[in-house]
């Protein structure tokens, strides 16, 4: 049985393996193809926060491979009603793969110490791995292969960075953070990225002009992050000149992509000219979601 509640669970064999997976499920998709490998399987979704993208795609993901899902909000009452263990190991005898959004990485850490099926972090203030998994893919789709590519990150050092930086690692892409420097990693988090990924090539400035240089794909996320708001009003003074815009777009290369892992708060960290734009990947990003956790299921559950 294995988890996945970081990239770290997974190594670079096993993470090119899901996107093989991942590719011949999309190409047969699109051809109409939906084959039920996962019949008779259950998915169960614990969320603890909103979401839009992680709740369908996962949804959709296992319904195209011939399974079924359970939706469990606040309702369920994880961690209150009730112990972690009893919770996890009563959702364990019901689910085959539990899918967890939460708060806290601490509670999808406990409840994957007592669940007897698969846990998949969905989202947490650590991480997201399922969505760097879907925007490596992506940048593999644009490029031929993510090896020896480079990514320019801009903006916040978020949960959604942390992820990519040990994905970028474990499959070869350069990785380049233009970021204000009271929201870069801290020292902690780079130590225990360096810890998963040691051939990261990580490099930090506070010039978004120089990390886009040579990027083959530029990436910007929201600068406050759900719990951040009471934050927003610094953070938009602070992260203005990191905004991708045209100006900073012309000065990438021709071919650059731009992505953004959404929702996207227009006119903050990126402008309708770049979003709408023709370098925008951003719906096929998402729609990737969806084919690389079919991957991942399909990967995990046969």
């Amino acid at each position: 049985m294995r988890h996945l509640l970081t990239l770290a669970d997974l190594t670079t064999a096993e993470i090119e393996q899901i996107f093989s997976i991942s590719k011949q499920l999309k190409r047969k998709c699109r051809d109409g193809v939906r084959e039920p490998l996962l019949s008779g399987r259950v998915m169960a979704l614990l969320f603890e926060k909103p979401s839009l993208r992680t709740r369908a795609s996962f949804e959709a993901a296992m319904a195209h491979l011939g399974g079924n899902s359970i939706f469990l909000g606040d309702e369920a009452g994880f961690g209150r009603r009730e112990s972690v263990a009893d919770f996890a190991r009563s959702l364990s005898g019901y689910a085959d793969v539990v899918v967890v959004r939460a708060g806290s990485h601490r509670t999808v850490v406990d409840l994957a110490e007592h669940c007897t099926c698969p846990v998949i972090n969905g989202l947490t203030d650590f991480g997201h791995p399922c969505q760097a998994l879907a925007d490596l893919f992506t940048i593999g789709e644009s490029t031929g292969k993510p090896a020896g590519q480079t990514l320019a990150w801009i903006g916040d050092a978020n949960n959604v960075a942390r992820s990519i930086a040990v994905g970028c690692g474990k499959l070869g892409v350069r990785m380049v953070m233009a970021t204000p420097e009271k929201y870069r990693f801290d020292e902690q988090s780079l130590a225990w990225i360096r810890r998963q990924s040691p051939d990261l090539e990580l490099i930090v400035t506070d010039d978004p002009f120089r990390a886009v240089r040579d990027a083959a794909a530029i990436y910007t996320d929201v600068w406050a992050s759900m719990g951040q708001e009471v934050e927003n009003e610094l953070r938009r003074r602070e992260f203005a000149p990191f905004q991708v815009n045209a100006a900073l777009i012309e000065r990438a290369r021709p071919d650059a992509i731009f992505m953004h892992c959404l929702p996207a708060h227009r006119g903050e960290e990126v402008t309708d000219e770049v979003i709408d734009g023709p370098r925008s990947v951003v719906v096929e990003q998402s729609a990737n979601r969806m084919h690389v956790q079919k991957g991942l299921l399909a990967w995990m559950l046969t």
